[in-house]
């Protein structure tokens, strides 16, 4: 199993803190995608607008499913594809609302959630599923023209989350090879040429 189930309260207010805050800012981000920008390119080169903005919104998907108890298996293919519909802004703002409670339940952090990979702490599954919000509403500002930097929390939250095991990401396949930094690089842009980002 991926982590402890023990959890502080301390750590439970952060967590739950931390991804309301990512939460918000790529909600903040799909609002702001104008008509005429969901097929535009991301920098993660095979998705567009819409393609990332369905895959997270599947992700959170997945989030009261996971901690209900539900394994990957039990939900076989019913999340596959473009669920986005029509209205892809009132798709992502039900999904992250969804995930948003199921987060907020009694215990909820507490449980363990069986992932694609095995057991894992469901805290530290939405530890994970932070990082990844941020991360991704910077592919969807860089592709959209939005304010790319996230607050300094969610900075540190990512940072810390992602940096003791960033090097071996791109061997998984999810992400792009590290790439060189600028000279000036701050510490986010640092872990975004890491993650295979050019900041």
């Amino acid at each position: 199993m991926t982590g402890d189930t023990h959890l502080t309260d301390s750590r439970r207010r952060t967590l739950l803190a931390r991804h309301g805050e990512a939460l918000d800012l790529f909600t903040d981000r799909v609002h702001a995608v104008g008509p005429a920008q969901w097929g535009k390119p991301t920098p993660c080169t095979e998705w567009t607008v819409r393609d990332l903005v369905n895959h997270l919104a599947v992700e959170q998907m997945w989030v009261p499913l996971l901690l209900d108890g539900a394994a990957v298996e039990d939900v076989g293919d019913a999340l596959d594809g473009d669920k986005l519909g029509e209205d892809p802004v009132d798709t992502w703002d039900r999904a992250a609302a969804d995930a948003r409670e199921a987060f907020h339940a009694r215990g909820a952090l507490q449980r363990t959630v069986q992932l694609s990979y095995g057991a894992s702490a469901a805290h530290a599954y939405c530890a994970q599923m932070i990082a990844d919000l941020v991360v991704h509403a910077w592919d969807l500002s860089r592709a959209i023209g939005a304010p790319e930097r996230p607050p300094n929390a969610l900075v540190e939250f990512t940072r810390h989350e992602v940096e003791p095991y960033a090097d071996g990401l791109a061997g998984s396949g999810l992400f792009a090879r590290p790439v060189q930094p600028p000279p000036e690089a701050d510490s986010w842009e640092r872990l975004l040429a890491q993650l295979g980002r050019q900041p």
